[in-house]
């Protein structure tokens, strides 16, 4: 095995001969230096050093100068003192400063070679933790980028989820997905808008883009019919929450986002279906959905009308506040001009089917 080095540092040349023929008598590899200055060099440049042994007494820097030093440079050489001073505030002073041992002159061979073998065991030790902490951190960095992949699979895979449920949809309902494409987007502005939390925006994008989910499970002859439908049957289309929530509510990550969906055509004064929710009891998102759902259906072109202005849209839903919509979102909502509506349109518009299932994906990000 290779000798364990040891650097011996002292101004009296007679002391660093001896102490280095000590030394390599008894099996180590022993190296001089006659002050600080060049103790710190060689540590420099021999990075197999194992262990130091300081005087404390030396002209310019002193042995518990360079004590501090090294324990800041070079941490995993562990430090022995010796001097002539039989001083115990002298030995306190370097223990508290991170001396391993310490030896007062002059010493015998055999207290030397215990001293010594202490502190290259020491090092040793030390070393061998640091390369078991370097290990660990390399195996958690290695985790880490797995998970980051594993996260991204996961990711990827919601927004499959999300744009599987919303080609469902589409191939009942032609209008759907677009309605669906931009009410998402009405209702982040809003809650953006609102200051909310990335978690809770996603949540709620994921529920407007799905609050028509439940129609899947409605005849043709309800959901397709282009005349006013009948009580009976306006009775079976107001189940589509329900239908929606019962849908949406087995999958996991989509649980919460189930809630907005069985309560988005609630009304604030509890006017509204399917359980007659009332204020408050009416989720923050099925509220600020409310609000944006209503703006798409005054500003979208129908067979029996043209769709008509932000402008007058926004005067609208300030009339029903209190009544159909929360007065605080109608608030928030008024913030923002008809002109920033119309350019989001338009983004809308020129955004792929598939890019509203990436943007719910992004939704929870930095830039939020």
């Amino acid at each position: 095995m290779e000798k364990e080095r040891v650097l011996v540092v002292d101004d009296d040349d007679a002391v660093r001969r001896v102490v280095e023929a000590l030394l390599d008598r008894s099996g180590f590899a022993a190296t001089t230096a006659s002050g600080a200055e060049e103790a710190i060099e060689a540590l420099q440049h021999d990075p197999n050093i194992g262990m130091m042994m300081s005087d404390i007494m030396m002209p310019d820097i002193d042995g518990l100068a360079l004590l501090d030093r090294v324990s800041i440079e070079f941490p995993m050489v562990p430090v022995v003192m010796f001097t002539a001073i039989h001083d115990v505030n002298v030995a306190s002073s370097a223990f508290r400063r991170g001396a391993v041992d310490y030896l007062l002159k002059p010493f015998e061979r055999t207290q030397l070679l215990q001293v010594v073998t202490r502190a290259v065991e020491q090092g040793r030790a030390r070393r061998l933790n640091s390369r078991y902490q370097h290990d660990l951190e390399d195996a958690f960095s290695a985790r880490t980028e797995r998970l980051s992949h594993a996260t991204k699979d996961l990711e990827r895979s919601y927004e499959i989820t999300l744009q599987a449920l919303g080609d469902a949809l589409d191939l009942r309902d032609v209008e759907t997905l677009g309605h669906s494409r931009r009410v998402t987007a009405y209702t982040t502005a809003i809650a953006r808008e609102m200051g909310l939390d990335p978690e809770q925006i996603r949540t709620i994008a994921h529920g407007a883009f799905l609050h028509d989910i439940g129609k899947i499970a409605l005849p043709d002859s309800i959901l397709l019919k282009p005349d006013t439908l009948n009580e009976s049957e306006r009775h079976r289309m107001q189940e589509h929450c329900s239908h929606g929530y019962s849908i949406v509510s087995k999958i996991p990550f989509l649980r919460e986002a189930s809630e907005i969906v069985y309560a988005h055509q609630e009304c604030f004064d509890g006017t509204g279906y399917p359980r007659g929710l009332k204020g408050e009891e009416i989720p923050l998102g099925a509220r600020i959905f409310a609000v944006a759902d209503t703006l798409d259906a005054i500003t979208s072109d129908r067979p029996y009308r043209r769709g008509r202005s932000f402008s007058e849209a926004r005067e609208e839903i300030k009339r029903c506040s209190g009544t159909q919509f929360d007065p605080r979102v109608v608030e928030v909502f008024l913030r923002i001009s008809p002109l920033r509506w119309s350019e989001l349109r338009d983004e809308i518009l020129r955004m792929s089917p598939s890019g509203i299932a990436s943007e719910l994906c992004r939704v929870s990000q930095a830039e939020l």
